[in-house]
This record gives structure tokens, C-alpha cells and sequence, in this order.
């Protein structure tokens, strides 16, 4: 039996949301699992995560690579939730994103990530636990891609053991109000909440400039910018009906960077 499963790219934290909210996004990776073939690479994420449900030897695994690596996008979140649901539909079991996020978290380490690659849309997730909170944004997501990647390790430790009682208090309160953005599906507030972060973002700018050029100057018809995971990529958050004219003005502005047109995706890593 073959078997295709694709999973999404995502953008995390949201701003003020750290280790904890993650979007789903319209950009896929793919593995078509199949009897035979070249046996895999044992160290492949993908291949490590079917290995925990099923048994790898005797199928191949062919994979389509989409999402840049290493940009903040969740690559390897959605590698390793290719390799889960792919492995679950071998065994014979419904995927169930809860119980395969308690499996990949030692694979992938970021549970955020991998928990909207798994569930689709918007997600919060702690201590195991996935709640899907929305099927979308109310704003457009552009993602400003630099040529530069950074690993998640070294932004991991860009950042300090302890923050400022002011700056705690600041980020937990736009932290409540996106989630009150995302409730009621209000622009104003989900721009007002975003860019409210000051846990991680400011921390991890030296290797993201992109941010900070954003936020002094928006490109027209954006609402907000937030740095994607541990960056580099910035998402570009447009207004409604603005997307187009603002992906424009951002690759005028930003030639050596690859602007990347999406939208949010309903749907999480499942067979296709």
C-alpha cells in the first residue's frame, strides 16, 4: 500500500504568544511511503518519527521539500508530522494530533510548531496538550524569506534566563488580548496584540533585521509584522484585500529576500 501525506509550514509565537501559539500555513512538504525501494535514511526526521508507529524496513520514501529550512517556517515540525501521520495510516491508526505531538516533542523539540502542523489553523498548546482555537487570521500572512538562515539552537540561546517583571507583565497581557483577537476575529486587536512581544523578538533581532526595517516602515496595506519562529523570515500580516499590492512593494523593497504569497491552512498534515 502507498501512502501520501503532506504537512504544512508554520509560523510560531505569534508575537507575544512564545512557545505556545503557532499558525498553520498554505505551504506543504510531502512523503509518499511505498513497498520497496532504496532503504531510507535511518536519521531522517521523517523517517525516525514512522519508525515510532510502524516498521521502516522494506519501504522507500520519496519527498517533496517545499518549506525553507532553517528560515523560522517549522520545516522540521512539519518533517517529522509527515513521518507521524504517515506512520500512524501504516499501522492502521487514525491519526490523533495529541497523541502523536507526545511523540514527536523528543524529535522535534518545539511543540508549537508541530502541534499546528498537526491540527491546522490556529493552535495554542501546553503540557501536551492541543487546542485548535481558530480556522484563521484576520489578516493576510506575507512571508519575507532572507537569504539567511538561522538555526534554532543558536536563537534558543540568544535569550536571556530571565526578563524584566515590566516586560513579563506587558507580553502576558498582549498575550490575552490575541487571544481575544483571534476570538473575535478583529484586525485591530490581533495588530495591536502582535507586535507586543518582548520576550523573545527583541532578543533574537541582531539575526533578523528584516524586523525591525518592517516595523519603522510597514509596506502599504500591512497591519503588523511578527518574526516567524526564531526568524529570520518576518510575516507580513495585510489587511484584507491588500495582500497583493503589499507582497509587490515588499519584493521592490527587498530583492535579495523571496516574498512568499500564503494564506492560512484549515487543514493540518494528513493523506492526500
Amino acid at each position: 500500500m502507498t501512502i501520501r501525506v503532506r504537512a504544512p509550514a508554520t509560523t510560531a509565537n505569534l508575537g507575544p504568544g512564545f512557545d505556545c501559539a503557532a499558525v498553520a500555513l498554505d505551504l506543504w512538504n510531502e512523503v509518499e511511503v511505498s513497498p520497496g525501494g532504496p532503504a531510507p535514511d535511518p536519521e531522517h526526521l521523517a523517517v525516525r518519527a514512522f519508525d515510532l508507529l510502524a516498521p521502516v524496513a522494506g519501504r522507500g520514501f520519496a519527498f517533496t521539500d517545499r518549506i525553507p529550512r532553517e528560515r523560522g517556517l517549522g520545516s522540521s515540525a512539519a518533517t517529522v508530522a509527515l513521518g507521524l501521520v504517515a506512520g500512524a495510516l501504516a499501522a492502521g491508526r487514525e491519526p490523533d494530533p495529541e497523541e502523536l505531538l507526545a511523540l514527536g516533542i523528543p524529535l522535534e523539540g518545539h511543540a508549537d510548531n508541530l502541534a499546528a502542523a498537526l491540527g491546522g489553523g490556529v493552535c495554542l498548546t501546553w503540557e501536551g496538550r492541543i487546542a485548535r482555537i481558530a480556522d484563521d487570521v484576520p489578516a493576510e500572512p506575507l512571508a519575507v524569506v532572507p537569504d539567511a538562515r538561522v538555526s534554532t539552537r543558536a536563537a534558543r540561546e540568544a535569550l536571556p534566563n530571565a526578563v524584566p517583571h515590566a516586560d513579563a507583565t506587558l507580553t502576558a497581557g498582549r498575550a490575552a488580548l490575541l487571544g481575544a483577537a483571534l476570538a473575535a476575529g478583529s484586525a485591530d486587536l490581533f495588530a495591536a496584540a502582535v507586535e507586543g512581544d518582548r520576550l523573545h523578538e527583541r532578543y533574537r533581532a541582531a539575526n533578523a533585521p528584516l524586523l525591525a526595517e518592517l516595523r519603522r516602515r510597514p509596506a502599504g496595506g500591512a497591519i503588523a509584522s511578527t518574526l516567524s519562529g526564531s526568524g529570520p523570515t518576518v510575516i507580513v500580516w495585510a489587511a484584507r484585500g491588500g495582500a497583493d499590492a503589499c507582497a509587490a512593494e515588499l519584493a521592490a523593497r527587498f530583492p535579495d529576500a523571496e516574498v512568499l504569497p500564503l494564506a492560512v491552512s484549515a487543514a493540518g498534515a494528513g493523506s492526500f
